[in-house]
């Protein structure tokens, strides 16, 4: 069994994917960024970084933190999703890290400059709308002539796609509209069963973590 912790957010969607596209057993702990919760001392036990997402596998006690080393971990537990060795391996482990090195940084600091700073810094803004649709384009071209990112349906693919999907919806007047094999992509991974289902639960969970005052 697997405690995870997470919220809905790209970043938190990763594990809850992963989880239910190999089929186990967790329990889904919300914790709501949004009042400081990732920064109480029991959550930072679990994560030093005070971020989400983060697992506790009950069956050995071991804890893991950060979206990509969550995500290795489980697929190696379950055996899916990941190459054994060989070259599909690498490629695997190169999108992975490409994701945990750009693609969320990049939109990440976009939207914070963009929609949340207090100071309006049209430097910080270009810069990082123009990197976030720079990486944006490096994932279409890689699908322009494939299904997935690194061969077979993959923790590349999983990794990617919340990040894919927020910044192609964030900036589709700014250019990521005409990604065609990227959305194509995100249409494609987000119509999986085991996509779907886990985005209706932490939808679900998040509602229930926050109801709408009447």
């Amino acid at each position: 069994m697997i405690d995870l912790y997470t919220w809905q957010t790209p970043n938190g969607e990763k594990p809850i994917l992963m989880l239910e596209e190999c089929g186990l057993d967790y329990d889904l702990h919300m914790v709501d960024i949004s009042t400081g919760a990732q920064k109480a001392p029991d959550f930072l036990a679990i994560n030093p970084n005070g971020k989400i997402p983060a697992i506790v596998d009950r069956d050995n006690g071991q804890r893991v933190f950060e979206s990509g080393a969550i995500l290795i971990y489980l697929a190696e537990k379950a055996g899916r999703f990941l190459p054994a060795s060989g070259p599909e391996r690498a490629e695997t482990f190169g999108w992975v890290f490409f994701q945990v090195g750009n693609t969320g940084p990049m939109l990440g600091q976009w939207h914070h400059f963009n929609a949340f700073a207090d100071e309006k810094i049209p430097y910080a803004i270009e810069r990082y709308r123009k990197e976030s649709l720079r990486v944006l384009g490096v994932l279409n071209d890689r699908l322009k002539e494939r299904d997935y990112l690194a061969g077979d349906y993959s923790i590349a693919d999983i990794i990617n796609f919340g990040w894919a999907r927020s910044g192609v919806s964030g900036l589709k007047d700014e250019g990521a509209g005409d990604l065609g094999a990227l959305k194509a992509w995100i249409e494609r991974v987000g119509s999986r069963p085991a996509v779907k289902t886990a985005l209706e639960k932490l939808d679900a969970a998040k509602r229930a973590a926050k109801p709408v005052a009447p």
